[in-house]
Order: structure tokens, then C-alpha cells, then sequence
């Protein structure tokens, strides 16, 4: 906030000092000499004209083991898969078309044999001459036609 704002001026404004606090002193651990589990130790190496070289031996890098891939992709896999139960399903398919046609036809042959064995038994009754039956015999000796009426 500004003085102007206020109305007030910068003198008039209260004004809090603050003291800092000292920390209290921190006991330091005595440093004991490791070598770090993934820091390598300090070799030297004397060279031929004489000079020492000091430094970390490096192991060289190993790249990553790269996953093995398979010979044949598992796209062409499932696609000679479901060839293949395509295939399965078309032979069942054919074998269901095939086993409805027999048994049409099979249905087919009942009723013609019903028929033939229906009309024979129909046509036995019809013109068999076995003896008198019991019912009415009309014998019709003379028959007169005029204008398509029977008169008998």
C-alpha cells in the first residue's frame, strides 16, 4: 500500500522490527573414508616413456539386452489362426448345408411313399369286387339327356 493511498505519510506508518534468532550449532559426524558401492577405485597406469596416469578405471559400457523377437510376427500369427478357424467353421457349414439337404430329402421320399401307399389302399377299396356290400344298388337301364339335364 502506498502513503498516497492512505493518506498518510511514510513517518506515521507503524514499523515492526524483527531480530533474527541464531540456529543453534549442529555437531558434525566424523567423515570416515568409504569408497562408494558405485564409484570404481583409483588406478594407475605407468606408461612406457615413464609418466604416470592416474584415474578411474571405466568398465565400457554393455549396451541393453534387447528382447528377442520372434520369427514370425503374432499379427501373422493370429491371421493364419483365424484362417484356420475359418476354415474349421466353413467344413461345419458345409457339413450342416449338406446333412439339411439329406433330410429334406429324406422327408421328401416319406411323404411320396405315404402318398403311394395312401392312394393304393385308396384305389384297393374303390375297384376291389369283393362280394356285396351292405347299401344300395341303383341300376340304371335308361337314361334320357335333353338340354343338359340327366333325366333317368
Amino acid at each position: 500500500m502506498y502513503p498516497e493511498d492512505t493518506g498518510r505519510l511514510p513517518a506515521e506508518r507503524a514499523v515492526t522490527i524483527h531480530q533474527p534468532v541464531p540456529l543453534a550449532p549442529v555437531q558434525a559426524a566424523p567423515l570416515v573414508p568409504m569408497q562408494p558401492a558405485g564409484v570404481p577405485a583409483v588406478a594407475s597406469i605407468v606408461l612406457p616413456d615413464g609418466r604416470v596416469v592416474t584415474g578411474y578405471a571405466i568398465n565400457p559400457m554393455q549396451p541393453e539386452p534387447v528382447a528377442a523377437k520372434p520369427a514370425v510376427s503374432r499379427t501373422a500369427v493370429n491371421i493364419a489362426l483365424g484362417g484356420i478357424g475359418f476354415g474349421a467353421v466353413c467344413g461345419g457349414l458345409v457339413l450342416l448345408t449338406a446333412f439339411v439337404a439329406a433330410l429334406a430329402a429324406f422327408i421328401h421320399q416319406l411323404i411320396i411313399l405315404a402318398a403311394v401307399i395312401f392312394g393304393g389302399w385308396i384305389a384297393v377299396q374303390v375297384f376291389s369286387t369283393s362280394g356285396t356290400r351292405g347299401g344300395t344298388t341303383v341300376n340304371i337301364r335308361k337314361a334320357v339327356i335333353k338340354r343338359n339335364h340327366f333325366h333317368g
